[in-house]
């Protein structure tokens, strides 16, 4: 394959031109590093380098101006906007910045196609007042200010513009149309002879310079378009060069180099779809492995990605066989680690609260960089500190009382969490002194840390650069306004690699691909709104406008694609193309118009294909775990200490949780609670309803016990809010909400009470939070002691019948407490599970001796107040109809006791493994 650079360097040659003598203009400085290895290929005698320039450099050098940043043009701009606006009220920086980026934009547009400025801004402002508002004779002040504002724009372009000039500064058009204007006095100035290829679109300015250099001077351009493109009238391929070729002077009496005829050569083009853009980074990996060659050498061969954000997933994906690569694009700074812990400060602190969100100190606290410096002496700080934060139901923090949680790390914190006050100036001190404080930490452990610090060094330039464009025009008057100007900044910057520029494998964007030639070509995400990017109005020119001034349109953009699309394919022998097969209205899932125009054109076979993953079939299996003597032993001394009616109802629920809980002892993670849990809730009136009553055992319960305890109901319930709910906030909210209803529940309890004692009810408290350890279990079986133990809540006299009550704060009705299968006691957990708990309770009282007949136990439902004393119910069907017994006698005891020790036996079978049951949540 001989690549179009060699072609233009052998036609030079053959012109017996001296090389060293030219001047080459390429479209890009990738393109001129090829040229200039080429160049040292082609000629076997020692030579000069010849000057090798970019287009925009070439520009740049005829025009005097020098280019400013998008940034630096922002505050220029605003300055040319605050002389001229005269109204009252003018936009914050902030406001004005979100506007005048694209106006900006249509400033470079208008210079670059040296369209007649006066011209177009009077069109425009006339369009908007006739199109919207010309008939009105009463306009509102905001019609005014916007018709003003289409009418000075004019006015901005030129005070901006001249300020500009007279500092010797541009913009990329302002600094082609001041090419423009000089190249006369240029050619006269330069006598060297120029040489321009690789060209394809062309804006008027550029078009106008390159003519008057060929026209003036005996200058050469060499093109490079197929001639399959370049006669087809309407293949886009050849839309600019087809233009150039016919309306250009230049080419009535000089021949237009170049047509080639390489397009129809043999290809192997393999069109794949392959789910998602990490798959195709992943593919493409696998494709590299088939390409293997004994010397490991890719130097003919390129990747070229439609969708640059796959360049990561895709350095990740390099099998290791290759060496050498190099890639063109850098990495953007906006993806290193460092840029989303300063964008979780900028969050945290542009609203300047009085106290951060716990999720965004976390956040902060759980980063990589964070953790690092919080780390001492192999301790992780940050870990202990997110504890505490979650062991004390901390919703919102101060940032006093961060520092306060650590005073070895002081300094760092205060630097990440001390007010920045709604100030630019020392959001950028705090920031700046982090990234030295950073900065040192990781020179203590260099070699480990060399690319960490590339992150640093490039961040700390960066903030360098804010600080100069505060301290020179001080418009940052807000957190919000920096952080703008901090992103527009993040996302120009690049992380720049050291690879081999002219050595192995090459990975590069669409645009770096011009004028280079490769074997192979694997190039990804050609997908409809990728490769081409599809239609987009980031512009305040209505289209009309801009076809009428003959300035670029998408028509144009897609022209430009699919003229690099289809250069890359012309001298390539082995083609891959792949698309994102997976539909989504934002990122592509179509398949780009290119594959699909390669398909009508019939030149060559497509290989299509779809790659999908291997995925081994799983089969979903309950997991299951046998009972090791290890296991068993842990279940001796479970049973010694006492199993609770709870773990016992856990087991019968699912006996993989009493597994993790109870033999594991793996304990649930303890989040922070940002609105009270029903189980906090719980606790909380069964605390207060203890405290009310625990000093009433053995009293009955009077009318005047009841009206006290009602005086106490707010600050009791309070009391314990703050006990069980640590610092978490009740006083707004949903949590206030919580809060009122606790005390309502105690106080629709208490009204119930007072019911019942003036209905002539005699009550008597026997115990409350009655706490009952190891009450033995007979099990002839086993040769080990089982004992179980648990608190009840309480238990009373209610006019001679003895009482045993659990609260529940969630609801339950009658039929949660009946029992008609006893057979089923210890399987279903949905019907049994709170008649099992009741006759625990009833079992180990009875087992003490403390029991006096009558019985009855039953549970107090809070959200079911209405309904009283839910009594645990035997139904027996034998006979007709069915009857219902609330007592419990000897016989019920008895009846739960075999149950209770089938299921412990259960619990011990070493042929029972523990067994996961699919529960419905």
């Amino acid at each position: 394959m001989t690549t179009f650079i060699e072609e233009v360097i052998i036609n030079l040659q053959e012109k017996g031109l001296n090389l060293s003598e030219l001047k080459f203009i390429l479209p890009s400085k990738r393109a001129g590093t090829f040229l200039k290895h080429q160049l040292s290929r082609s000629t076997k005698t020692t030579m000069f380098a010849p000057e090798i320039l970019s287009i925009e450099d070439f520009v740049e050098s005829i025009s005097g101006l020098k280019t400013v940043s998008n940034t630096e043009l922002l505050f220029q701009f605003y300055n040319t906007y605050t002389t001229l606006h005269t109204e009252p009220n003018p936009d914050s920086f902030e406001v004005f910045s979100k506007w005048a980026q694209i106006l900006l934009q249509d400033f470079n547009e208008i210079d670059r196609y040296l369209i007649p400025q006066d011209k177009i801004f009077d069109y425009l402002g006339a369009i908007q007042e006739l199109k919207h508002w010309s008939l009105e004779t009463e306009k509102t002040d905001f019609v005014k200010n916007y018709l003003a504002f289409w009418n000075k724009l004019n006015a901005y372009y030129t005070h901006f513009t001249n300020h500009l000039l007279e500092n010797k500064l541009g913009y990329q058009g302002l600094v082609y149309r001041q090419a423009e204007a000089h190249v006369n006095t240029y050619i006269k100035e330069h006598k060297i002879q120029h040489v321009f290829l690789g060209f394809n679109a062309l804006n008027t300015a550029e078009e106008s310079i390159i003519q008057h250099i060929l026209e003036h001077t005996d200058a050469l351009i060499y093109w490079d378009i197929d001639k399959m493109f370049y006669e087809n009238p309407v293949h886009d391929a050849g839309l600019f060069t087809r233009q150039h070729a016919k309306k250009w002077n230049y080419f009535k009496t000089h021949p237009f180099h170049w047509v080639t005829e390489n397009y129809k050569n043999n290809k192997t083009i393999n069109v794949v779809g392959v789910p998602k853009n990490i798959g195709q980074a992943k593919y493409i990996g696998n494709i590299l492995k088939t390409l293997q060659t004994p010397e490991n050498k890719l130097e003919s061969t390129a990747i070229v990605l439609g969708n640059e954000d796959l360049l990561l997933p895709l350095l990740n994906s390099i099998p290791e066989y290759i060496k050498k690569l190099n890639v063109t694009m850098g990495f953007p700074l906006k993806s290193i680690p460092l840029a989303s812990l300063f964008e979780s400060l900028f969050n945290l602190h542009k609203n300047n609260p009085k106290a951060f969100y716990y999720k965004d100190v976390i956040s902060i606290l759980s980063h990589q960089f964070i953790r690092l410096l919080l780390l001492d002496n192999q301790i992780d700080h940050a870990t202990k500190l997110i504890e505490t934060i979650q062991s004390n139901n901390i919703v919102f923090i101060t940032s006093s009382e961060l520092m306060e949680l650590s005073d070895v790390f002081k300094p760092v914190l205060t630097l990440l969490f001390e007010s920045w006050g709604n100030s630019a100036a020392k959001a950028l001190s705090n920031s700046k002194a982090f990234i030295l404080v950073l900065k040192n930490h990781l020179n203590k452990s260099k070699d480990e840390q060399i690319l960490s610090l590339e992150y640093t060094y490039k961040f700390h330039e960066l903030f360098n650069e804010l600080d100069r464009l505060n301290t020179t025009y001080n418009y940052f008057q807000s957190i919000s306004s920096l952080h703008q100007v901090y992103k527009e900044l993040l996302s120009s910057e690049t992380l720049d690699f050291q690879g081999e520029p002219l050595q192995g494998l090459q990975i590069m964007g669409m645009l770096e691909s011009r004028v280079l030639d490769f074997k192979t070509v694997i190039i990804s995400s050609v997908n409809e709104g990728v490769l081409p990017a599809g239609k987009s109005n980031n512009s305040f020119i209505p289209l009309d406008v801009k076809l009428e001034n003959k300035l670029p349109t998408f028509k144009e953009k897609d022209a430009v694609y699919t003229y690099h699309f289809y250069r890359l394919l012309q001298r390539a022998e082995h083609v891959y193309i792949l698309y994102n097969t997976e539909p989504d209205a934002l990122a592509g899932g179509e398949k780009s118009r290119f594959i699909t125009q390669l398909e009508l054109e019939h030149v060559h076979t497509l290989n299509h294909a779809i790659a999908t993953p291997t995925v081994n079939l799983v089969e979903h299996k309950l997991k299951t775990v046998s009972k090791s003597p290890l296991v068993i032993q842990r279940l001796k001394e479970i049973a010694k200490r006492g199993f609770s009616p709870s773990s016992l109802t856990s087991y019968m629920r699912n006996p993989m949780d009493f597994y993790f809980q109870k033999v594991l002892k793996i304990k649930e993670y303890d989040e922070v609670e940002e609105t009270v849990a029903a189980n906090t809730l719980g606790t909380v009136v069964h605390n207060t309803l203890e405290d009310f009553y625990k000093p009433l055992e053995g009293m009955q319960l009077t009318v005047e016990h009841i009206t006290e305890m009602k005086t106490k109901i707010a600050t009791t319930v309070l009391h314990h809010f703050k006990m069980t709910y640590n610092e978490g906030d009740i006083s707004t909210g949903k949590n206030l909400i919580s809060f009122e209803i606790a005390k309502r529940y105690v106080l629709n309890f208490l009204n119930a009470e007072l019911k019942a004692i003036n209905a002539g009810r005699v009550i008597k408290i026997i115990a409350i939070e009655a706490d009952f350890k190891q009450v033995e279990i007979n099990i002839p079986e086993l040769d080990f002691p089982i004992t179980i133990g648990g608190k009840v809540d309480r238990v009373d006299e209610y006019d001679g019948t003895t009482r045993i009550i659990d609260y529940k704060t969630g609801k339950v009705s009658q039929s949660q407490v009946e029992i008609i299968d006893w057979e089923e006691l210890t399987t279903d957990y949905d019907k049994y599970s709170k008649p099992f708990q009741i006759l625990c309770y009833a079992y180990m009282m009875q087992s003490l001796g403390i029991l006096q007949y009558p019985i009855e136990a039953g549970i107090v439902s809070f959200k079911n107040l209405n309904a009283g004393f839910l009594k645990f119910t035997k139904k027996d069907k034998s006979g007709k109809g069915a009857t219902k017994i609330t007592a419990i006698d000897q016989q019920t005891i008895q009846l739960f006791e075999e149950q209770l020790k089938r299921l412990v036996l259960d619990i011990f079978n070493e042929n029972i493994d523990f067994e996961e049951k699919e529960v419905s949540h």
